[in-house]
């Protein structure tokens, strides 16, 4: 009696068993069906090997969220403003560029040598001199400033918003009707009317709607059961998958007329009881800043806000 030689030991490589098919007298049409039989197995097997990679119920966090670059803790303990707090004329700002220059403010006060801060991370402030380039900061949040006068630890702070249109972090679950995710305007979720009569601009680069994320162009408004049936996540959506879009947009709100963009990140899973509850917390904790009129996150880069779209509880 012949040896039998363990299943798992035969290893079958396409390319000679496709060969060894040219080179057999087979019908052609059996060799066809073979290789038809071959490539479907092939791509069986990587899908059952992707699949057995995700947990079945949670999903680690899909990225881990940056330190603060300034480095400098948020302080625990807020002071009454300073008298020498930096003050930029008014407490929201619109970008404003000119000739294709960047719009730069600076502190209308003198508060002396010292040095500036700010939180969450976005906002891009010269640490010397105050000046802030409102053309490159992220647009769209509430940023507290810090100033250490020379000579001193105290923590000046002042409030600024600078104007723009955002959207929340936030879990979507589509069988219960949460279908939309509409954006809110200079950092105050309760202003949602801005672009709603249809006259502003969205994903004028069409980049967002390329990657068949739908993007209204003229509200913001982002469909998300369209996006996920017309594959945002590719052709097999499976949970944990990301993607991620930048939507140049442009506001006929009366503050401002310029180009501005937003990064925003999508992900998904079958059900909502898949969401790890770390993330989970995380998401809450930014919204619970955004309603209180708080800036977002002390410790971390807010953005891009992280959109979780589910089929199902």
């Amino acid at each position: 009696m012949a040896n039998r030689i363990p299943l798992e030991n035969l290893k079958i490589q396409p390319e000679i068993f496709i060969l060894s098919l040219v080179i057999n007298p087979i019908p052609m049409k059996t060799k066809l069906l073979a290789v038809l039989g071959l490539f479907f197995a092939i791509i069986v097997l990587s899908i059952a090997c992707r699949k057995s990679t995700t947990p079945e119920t949670e999903i680690d966090p899909p990225v881990e969220l940056p330190k603060d670059s300034s480095e400098v803790p948020f302080p625990q303990t807020i002071i009454p403003p300073c008298d020498y707090a930096p003050s930029y004329h008014d407490t929201l700002i619109c970008d404003n560029p000119l000739n294709g220059q960047d719009y730069i403010i600076s502190p209308v006060n003198n508060p002396g040598n010292g040095k500036y801060l700010s939180w969450p991370i976005g906002m891009k402030i010269d640490s010397t001199t105050g000046a802030i380039n409102v053309t490159k900061s992220e647009s769209g949040l509430r940023y507290i400033i810090g100033f250490i006068k020379e000579g001193t630890t105290d923590t000046c702070l002042t409030e600024l918003v600078l104007a723009g249109a955002s959207y929340r972090d936030s879990v979507h679950v589509l069988s219960n009707g949460e279908k939309y995710a509409n954006p809110y305007y200079n950092a105050d979720p309760t202003i949602i009317s801005a672009c709603a009569t249809g006259n502003c601009d969205f994903d004028i680069t069409n980049e967002a709607n390329n990657k068949k994320i739908a993007v209204d162009k003229k509200t913001g408004k982002i469909d998300l059961e369209k996006s996920l049936n017309q594959g945002a996540f590719g052709l097999l959506t499976l949970d944990g998958d990301m993607v991620e879009t930048t939507i140049y947009y442009k506001l006929n709100d009366g503050c401002n007329t310029s180009v501005q963009h937003i990064k925003v990140q999508f992900m998904y899973f079958t059900r909502k009881s898949q969401i790890n509850s770390g993330l989970l917390g995380t998401l809450l904790s930014r919204v619970t800043n955004l309603l209180n009129g708080n800036i977002l996150s002390a410790s971390a880069n807010p953005r891009p806000p992280l959109i979780i779209i589910t089929r199902f509880n």
